[in-house]
């Protein structure tokens, strides 16, 4: 992308024409009654909106091209299903519609597989609430979906939630517009190799111990204990139980 323009698809976005609210819906009309030259008109028309939705599909390393030919076929679907007596604008309607189909791409084209009976459920709930949306043009509660469904909530929430398209640690989280985070730079890693041999070595170290000091440190930094309650446990003074903890870290730490 750069002077806005952009070529995807071989197409130059950066040329296509933009229609206003009156001319659309005069070309839905003309093309839900069977004109094919209003409906290529009107798809033309409309690809900018395609390519800003797919805009929020990327960084999960799919091709922008296949993602822009199935948000026209979300492009089509709204079209084809538009009510011109709605008193909405047409891209209200149709950014859920090219969404919607995006979506359904990136689960079925997803690695994790879920059942058929959970699929088919989380599609159906899919659709119920895009055709909430578009007569509410707000999103409606898992309440309201399972109802239409006459299935649990839990039910719903389960089949939604076993077909969102896994994130990628490389999906953007953050941008000043200058550094970008990302969810890798949230995660700790404790698989490193240094955190890997500093735990090995300790491991050996404490091996290393004789039994006395092994238990002595169990009770002050496992269970917590103080020195005095130690000494009272294993039968010397307050003073050997300092110096054999102070003795045994030293080990440690060497």
């Amino acid at each position: 992308m750069y002077n806005n323009k952009v070529v995807i698809c071989g197409v130059d976005t950066s040329k296509l024409p933009l229609l206003k609210e009156a001319q659309k819906t005069a070309l839905i009309k003309e093309a839900q009654n069977g004109n094919t030259a209003a409906r290529e008109e009107l798809i033309n028309g409309n690809l900018r909106l395609v390519l800003s939705v797919i805009q929020r599909f990327t960084g999960r390393g799919e091709n922008l091209d296949d993602l822009f030919q199935v948000g026209c076929i979300g492009l089509i679907k709204a079209i084809d299903n538009f009510d011109t007596s709605l008193l909405v604008k047409f891209s209200t309607y149709a950014v859920p519609m090219i969404i919607g189909e995006i979506r359904r791409y990136l689960r079925d084209n997803n690695a994790i597989r879920v059942s058929r009976s959970i699929k088919d459920t989380a599609y159906k709930a899919m659709q119920i609430k895009e055709r909430l949306m578009a007569e509410r043009q707000e999103d409606p509660t898992i309440s309201e979906i399972a109802k239409e469904l006459n299935l649990e909530e839990s039910e719903v929430v389960i089949a939604l939630e076993s077909i969102v398209n896994p994130m990628s640690l490389y999906d953007p989280i953050y941008s000043d517009g200058v550094d970008t985070i990302f969810v890798l730079d949230q995660l700790g890693d404790n698989n490193d190799d240094r955190n890997w041999l500093d735990e090995i070595s300790l491991k050996e170290a404490i091996k290393n111990l004789n039994g006395r000091e092994k238990h002595i440190l169990t009770l002050r930094f496992m269970q917590g204990k103080t020195q005095m309650e130690v000494s009272e446990e294993i039968g010397i003074s307050q003073a050997q139980v300092s110096r054999l903890e102070k003795g045994a870290i030293e080990k440690i730490k060497a």
